[in-house]
């Protein structure tokens, strides 16, 4: 899709979710054509002309102001995700280049590298925004053994491990909470990186190989991705549910550092040293301590 188009099918989508009542408007009468606020309610709460709303849900960002924006983003109740997302829509339509445009030159740094392997208690892995995994340490890789078992191309991607591959689905019990966490992901990131041909290559490829994907992908959702819990279903620990913490790495724009903790005396930090246990004793492959050139960069 072009940006105009995104930014069409993302401000009509916003404006469906908020209802007259929400926003604080009085309902006249109950036969509304459209879900959600109509364009020249959106127009009256932004404070901008329905002529010049109307331009802007066609998809003609280019020219707003950031001030703008944000009365915009006010008005269809954005969250901070979609706020950004809003703004990055706007930067791609003017050709701006994005604040995080700046891809990391060469290798995963040997202190970055050092620091993943010394997190020994906790499972963690470097990401870049495609969700390709350039690095893990030792208890990453045995948490995520299914997504690196017979890995066909290097980096490993999450995404097509969670949409084309058959064991993507028995990994995670949460089915529908995961899918809309990764496709959110990479709307978010699309939206970040337009000029992306690898994160473009990759959404045609889902697109077009994952009803799932699809559908999801339709719903212009966003989110920032930083701390929370999930859920996993490993073959030698049973479904574990552990807290995560995703940081970005200032020094590699791009890249982010996630790692996986469970409160201590429970039944899941248990099951990491289980698993710590299972992974000493399986011959997996070493971890990727030392990518190629190719896998260290974004």
């Amino acid at each position: 899709m072009s940006t105009e188009s995104d930014i069409r099918a993302f401000l009509a989508s916003r404006r469906a979710k908020i209802t007259p009542q929400q926003a604080g408007l009085p309902a006249f009468g109950g036969n509304r054509r459209v879900p959600g606020l109509r364009r020249e309610e959106v127009a009256l709460l932004a404070g901008v002309s329905i002529d010049y709303y109307i331009r802007l849900e066609r998809g003609h960002l280019a020219g707003a102001s950031e001030e703008v924006l944000d009365s915009v983003a006010d008005a269809l109740q954005l969250d901070d995700a979609e706020r950004a997302h809003l703004h990055d829509l706007a930067r791609a339509a003017a050709k701006r280049p994005h604040r995080r445009t700046r891809r990391p030159r060469g290798p995963l740094s040997d202190s970055v590298l050092r620091v993943l392997n010394s997190m020994s208690d906790c499972p963690a892995f470097i990401r870049n925004g495609r969700l390709d995994v350039l690095a893990t340490n030792p208890l990453g890789r045995a948490l995520y053994s299914a997504l690196h078992a017979g890995a066909a191309r290097e980096p490993v991607n999450m995404a097509r491990f969670q949409f084309l591959d058959p064991a993507g689905r028995e990994f995670f019990p949460r089915w529908e909470e995961a899918v809309n966490t990764t496709v959110s992901l990479l709307r978010t990131e699309a939206g970040r990186a337009p000029g992306d041909s690898g994160l473009t290559g990759l959404i045609g490829e889902l697109v077009t190989r994952s009803d799932t994907f699809r559908t999801a992908w339709a719903k212009h959702d966003v989110r920032l991705h930083r701390t929370g819990r999930k859920s996993f279903r490993h073959p030698a620990v049973g479904e574990i549910t552990l807290d995560f913490d995703a940081m970005e790495l200032p020094a590699q724009p791009g890249l982010t550092l996630t790692a996986y903790s469970a409160p201590p005396h429970t039944s899941d930090h248990d099951k990491i040293q289980l698993l710590a246990a299972w992974a000493a004793t399986e011959r997996t492959p070493a971890p990727a301590d030392s990518p190629s050139p190719t896998d260290r960069q974004r």
